[in-house]
């Protein structure tokens, strides 16, 4: 959702031209740690999947890319990247833009923490997450809005999921 909300981090810089341009496509790249490093294969059209479609995907091409055995143009093609970095341990850290893109996500470990609500302290589930951005595309108030739109499709995931698949 937040990428079509705010298409800017989902497009791209032309600088021979100076232009800018927006993707109609969602493919959206993964960084994976691997023995020779950091590789970032693509699934393409995201937004046409559910979670199932999704996170087989994910999955089978996360292992194709630690088996050295992912294509060419399955490196291709991307459109905005998530780095996690939480999957090895990692917490906050600042994600790197994979140009031509404008922005990258960068999630860390997920940890239950104390924080206070409602005046009174409970533990939650806390997720760090980073936006790096391309200024020349990118609004620093359009990046806050467009955080604060993944955070709250985190939070609200289940009910956000089930309406995406008509279920609700």
């Amino acid at each position: 959702p937040a990428l079509k909300k705010y298409p800017a981090f989902n497009s791209s810089l032309d600088e021979s031209t100076g232009e800018i341009v927006y993707k109609d496509y969602y493919h959206l790249g993964i960084a994976v740690d691997t023995e020779a490093g950091l590789i970032v294969p693509v699934i393409r059209d995201v937004d046409k999947k559910g979670l199932l479609q999704l996170s087989i995907a994910l999955h089978e091409l996360t292992e194709k890319t630690r088996q050295r055995k992912v294509s060419l143009e399955e490196l291709q093609g991307g459109t905005f990247t998530i780095s996690n970095q939480g999957s090895i341990g990692g917490a906050h850290f600042t994600p790197i833009i994979y140009k031509p893109q404008a922005a990258i996500l960068g999630l860390g470990k997920g940890a239950s923490k104390p924080v206070v609500r409602q005046r009174k302290i409970e533990a939650r589930a806390m997720l760090p997450v980073a936006l790096s951005y391309d200024h020349r595309l990118i609004d620093g108030a359009d990046a806050v809005r467009f955080i604060r739109e993944v955070i709250e499709t985190l939070e609200n995931f289940p009910e956000e999921e089930l309406k995406r698949q008509g279920k609700t």
